[in-house]
């Protein structure tokens, strides 16, 4: 596995390291020395699968408040997803700053989401699946998101259309640090 930087400060892009022969391929997408040794959580307390049956589904952007704050290991295992990450640590040379990236079950790439930044993404296929390992379990009491088109962040989504919202996603106030 291999770690790639990202513009925002502790997200990164993890490529697998895959072990081919005639089959197909190995790969490890979670070892927790190689995490260790990467610098990443090796916490795992709760595994998500988020499923969407429609293109342009927007999921997004959640956080967690201390003590229950998450780390997330997303990866697209069906379709594709536009996934964005967004620094909202105060002390964060980042801060405000929102990083983006395609996962799909094509490119097997996974993105390592920090605590203490709002994560979502945009469905690019119908029938995308999404699978997440998270450091933290979920606490509806510490639940917290900022709007996916907050101008403060400025996120710049797929040309496609929103479509498929939940309310509680469109109602949050702007961010105010």
């Amino acid at each position: 596995m291999t770690r790639i930087d990202t513009a925002v400060a502790g997200v990164f892009i993890l490529d697998l390291t895959p072990i081919p022969d005639e089959r197909g391929f190995f790969a490890e997408a979670f070892h927790r020395d190689t995490f260790a040794r990467l610098g990443l959580s090796t916490a795992i307390a709760q595994v998500n699968i988020s499923y969407n049956d429609r293109a342009h589904t927007l999921r997004g952007m959640h956080y967690q408040l201390p003590p229950h704050e998450e780390v997330k290991v997303v990866r697209c295992v069906r379709g594709a997803v536009f996934d964005v990450a967004i620094d909202l640590r105060p002390d964060s040379p980042t801060f405000g700053k929102w990083v983006g990236l395609e996962l799909s079950a094509a490119k097997r790439r996974a993105f390592y989401v920090p605590e203490g930044c709002a994560h979502g993404y945009q469905t690019l296929t119908d029938d995308t699946e999404v699978h997440y390992l998270v450091s933290a379990t979920y606490s509806p009491s510490h639940y917290r998101g900022v709007r996916w088109d907050d101008p403060l962040f400025g996120v710049r989504w797929p040309d496609a259309p929103v479509r498929h919202l939940h309310p509680r996603d469109t109602g949050y106030p702007d961010f105010r640090p």
